[in-house]
């Protein structure tokens, strides 16, 4: 780690023929990316996909430019320069984590994109004396402006409203289906399957320590086992339910933090204390799980209140009259 840091060059250092080679490289490196975007989102956001597919256009553009101007000024060989040679250059994201960015990030990551690019060379700019490596740099943070303000046009042209619409709909979708979905089922399950063993215990042995092991465990167990389950059995290719780890992790956390809600009351030493807060915990529970419902699956507020509430009083009341028989 430490001779890679030291093999890097300063931008300090570099003369303007490398200064122009590394706006090649990147050139080259941006194009590649946009083109990756459209190619993830062509079939789900075709609107999108052809904003990117123009942007790698530009990007393509200006790289056939700054070779011309490499040609007239250095010659036909371009030095090998890419922005891990150079310390403090703006880095990008990996083009392999595309799979798992939304629709959203992806917008804002190639917006961060042209910005990192316009801010850097304007910096650079700042810092160098020579006349020529100062206009070069102001020329490239001027293209790099000019990038971002091509990404609009092309979004004017490629994504009319109803096209915006439609692709914030479906990113909405897969949001539901990817962390929403997953993570109410390990709720429900964490907060209303816990209700049982929990309050069995904690009237049967009326131990609060006691009461905070079992439901510590029941609710870690659950968490567990429903993340694996939501992972493990669908990998999302023909559901479009979307990766299968994000929502095993979103069915796993919300499981375990669902059961863990009314065991941590437990860590209170009074009994009666305890409980009472344990029993409130439960009801914010379960309205927090009916409003959920409502708010992202469009089920009546009434009737998932109904559903919920009624279905935690029914395991509720099993597990106080199991622990106090």
């Amino acid at each position: 780690m430490l001779s890679s840091l030291t093999l890097r060059r300063r931008f300090s250092d570099l003369s303007e023929q490398e200064v122009l080679a590394l706006a090649i490289s990147s050139e080259e490196d941006d194009a590649r990316i946009y083109r990756s975007y459209a190619e993830r989102l062509r079939d789900s956001y075709g609107a999108t996909a052809m904003v990117f597919d123009g942007m790698a256009a530009e990007e393509d553009d200006h790289r056939r430019r700054l070779i011309d101007l490499h040609r007239q000024r250095f010659g036909e060989v371009i030095p090998l320069l890419r922005r891990e040679h150079v310390a403090g250059f703006y880095a990008r994201r990996p083009v392999w984590l595309v799979e798992n960015l939304s629709l959203d990030t992806i917008r804002a990551e190639a917006e961060a994109m042209e910005k990192q690019a316009e801010a850097f060379y304007l910096r650079a700019a700042a810092g160098t004396t020579d006349a020529g490596t100062r206009k070069l740099l102001g020329d490239l943070a001027a293209a790099e402006a000019g990038h971002t303000a091509k990404a609009a046009s092309l979004s004017a042209d490629h994504i009319d409203p109803e096209s915006e619409d439609q692709e914030n709909r479906a990113a909405k979708r897969q949001f539901i289906l990817t962390w929403v979905q997953p993570g109410l089922a390990g709720l429900m399950d964490g907060s209303v399957s816990t209700l049982a063993p929990i309050f069995a215990t904690a009237f049967a042995t009326q131990d609060t320590w006691t009461t905070f092991l079992v439901g510590s465990a029941a609710s870690v167990g659950a968490g567990i086992s429903m993340g694996f389950t939501e992972a493990a059995h669908d990998d999302g290719v023909l559901s479009g339910r979307g990766s299968p780890w994000k929502r095993g992790v979103a069915s796993g956390v919300m499981t375990t933090l669902g059961g863990m809600g009314h065991a941590l009351p437990y860590l209170i030493p009074d009994f009666w204390t305890a409980t009472s807060v344990a029993i409130v915990v439960v009801f914010v529970e379960l309205w927090a799980i009916a409003w959920i419902q409502n708010r992202f699956m469009e089920t009546p507020f009434l009737r998932a209140a109904l559903q919920v509430v009624l279905g935690g009083a029914l395991v509720f009341a099993a597990g106080v009259l199991i622990g106090g028989g």
